[in-house]
């Protein structure tokens, strides 16, 4: 059969001879078969780990890899237009006339752009159904050889225009969502349904102390824009507003602090208005360096790497700073930090001024004593399934408080109001890791953190003031646990709380914090969480004497990403 079609598929057969080229880096670039369809696609570069790429560069880099997956040919080179630029095919070769003919008469054969033809090489099914298609498109007359070779290839063929239609939406689906050209807008909505109940023994109910028991709803909404100029730099302007400053869920009353979820918010100008929550500029410096600056910018934002896998989820607070509540302090205002990236150690540095809007230098500033400053220092190193990190933090009193402290602490740092200590400075050190399974399965990512602070004061303080605390985390998480989307997590820990104090005295402020959660992942853009917390002595050392309270909270956290 093949040896009575060869006259007429000789032509045809010549116009597929393009070989199939596993390393194109190693090999030369093959000239485009006309006629096939391509989409050009402009691929982001890459940068360091913390920003390095806007959201488009990156959705930009994914579409240009699934171009590479489709083949050489659809990488849009010069295409041949003489016989002669082929410099290895000779008059003498048995197909140089069929060539000739094709490429003179159609345009329809594939070479190399180093003037190559390497005939002899072996092409994939894919190929040769690419370049039949070109060559289908340029001749007028189709024979009954081709339309059997048509046949033949018609589930490549099917296969090919299928993934470019593909492609094509999602270009479409990609520029529809650009908020300007170089703008890409995202957003998050949080609605948490819960409540609190308390268990005390004592009069602890007739204290100073007021117990909010009732089922609160809440929200937070955050509107993210990401801008860049260069396809390597990065503006982030983050709008947000929400309503939890009068829920335990948004950490008030403040002795009931450690109830706080991460997702809590709400302006200082009060609840349903909208405020820039964070605003800053990034770019690369080279060499793995990137540089922040920003009037309003998080420590969080300037560590090159968050050093734990938990959790998926976020719910209290004090379960998302990685065992160290005092060294990852987030502390949020005008800052700026510089990050170093090499293939797997990393080191950050920044400084964070939370009141450094105000011209007041007993009040704001930046670097001076009413600047509620904190700089940081992290050395980390990060791998396939692990990663590990050292940070130590120096904080000044009056910042916008511990992530994650009883309210002994919370005071006794400064961190609550200025006017308690003002010369207070605090030493936090932060020891974190996790591992992680390749696969998802029965073994959870482990996530572990402890902290270690040291609280001094530039003067005399009475004894039983705070002088060292302590915390730890141990975090577990599944993934795609029952079901392939959706996750559990569960965690233990404490938050920062007194273990030594001025002049010997022996505290009494340790308490346990536990939690745990399962997320449905109903959509790719919705996810609903149901969550327990149990806070063993959420007042710490400021519980009465002779009394005890315990805090159990339950809620259902549902978001929606777009």
């Amino acid at each position: 059969m093949l040896r009575s079609l060869r006259p007429a598929l000789l032509p045809v057969m010549a116009c597929l001879a393009a070989p199939l080229v596993a390393n194109p880096a190693n090999a030369a670039s093959p000239l485009k078969a006309p006629g096939l369809p391509t989409q050009g696609v402009q691929a982001s570069a890459q940068g360091s780990q913390a920003i390095a790429q806007a959201p488009m560069a990156q959705r930009q880099g994914r579409l240009a890899a699934a171009m590479t997956r489709l083949g050489p040919y659809a990488a849009g080179e010069a295409q041949l237009t003489s016989i002669n630029q082929l410099g290895d095919l000779q008059p003498s070769d048995w197909a140089y006339q069929a060539l000739a003919a094709l490429v003179e008469r159609y345009g329809c054969v594939a070479g190399y752009a180093n003037g190559s033809f390497s005939g002899s090489r072996a092409i994939s099914r894919f190929e040769a159904a690419a370049l039949l298609n070109g060559c289908l498109e340029r001749v007028s007359e189709s024979t009954d050889a081709l339309k059997k070779l048509l046949k033949e290839f018609g589930p490549e063929l099917a296969i090919l225009k299928g993934r470019l239609d593909g492609l094509d939406g999602r270009v479409g689906a990609l520029e529809a969502s650009q908020f300007a050209p170089t703008t890409t807008l995202s957003g998050l909505a949080v609605f948490v349904l819960g409540g609190n109940s308390f268990a005390q023994a004592g009069p602890v109910t007739t204290s100073t102390y007021m117990l909010p028991s009732g089922t609160t709803f809440n929200y937070n909404l955050e509107l993210s824009l990401n801008t860049s100029f260069t396809g390597k730099d990065l503006l982030r302007t983050v709008l947000r507003a929400g309503d939890f400053g009068a829920s335990p869920f948004g950490g008030q009353p403040a002795y009931l602090g450690l109830s706080e979820l991460e997702s809590a918010f709400e302006s200082d100008a009060g609840a349903n208005i909208v405020a820039i929550d964070k605003l800053f500029y990034q770019w690369p410096l080279g060499k793995g360096f990137t540089a922040t600056v920003g009037a309003r910018v998080g420590q969080d934002d300037m560590l090159a790497l968050w050093p734990s896998a938990y959790p998926a989820d976020t719910i209290l607070n004090v379960m998302a700073v990685n065992g160290a509540p005092a060294a990852y302090n987030k502390n949020l205002g005008p800052g700026a930090g510089l990050m170093w990236q090499g293939q797997s150690f990393s080191i950050s540095a920044n400084y964070v001024a939370s009141n450094g809007a105000s011209a007041d230098p007993a009040l704001g500033g930046v670097a001076t004593n009413g600047s509620g400053g904190s700089g940081s220092v992290q050395v980390a190193y990060a791998a396939d399934q692990f990663g590990l990190a050292a940070i130590y933090s120096l904080l000044q009193p009056g910042s916008q408080g511990i992530p994650g402290a009883t309210p002994f602490v919370q005071q006794g740092t400064g961190s609550s109001s200025m006017d308690l200590f003002p010369n207070a400075s605090t030493n936090a050190f932060g020891l974190s890791g996790y591992w992680q399974p390749s696969h998802s399965g029965w073994w959870p990512s482990v996530s572990v953190g402890w902290g270690f602070n040291s609280t001094s004061y530039g003067t005399a303080q009475a004894e039983g003031s705070l002088s060292e605390s302590q915390s730890w985390l141990v975090g577990l998480q599944w993934k795609d646990a029952l079901a392939k989307g959706n996750a559990l997590g569960l965690a233990v820990g404490s938050p920062a709380f007194a273990t030594a104090l001025s002049g010997g005295g022996t505290p009494n402020d340790g308490n346990t914090v536990w939690e745990g959660w399962y997320k449905f992942q109903l959509t790719d853009q919705i996810s609903l969480t149901p969550a327990l917390f149990y806070l063993s002595r959420p007042l710490g050392q400021l519980t009465p004497t002779g009394e005890s309270l315990s805090q159990l909270g339950a809620l259902i956290k549902t978001s929606f990403r777009f």
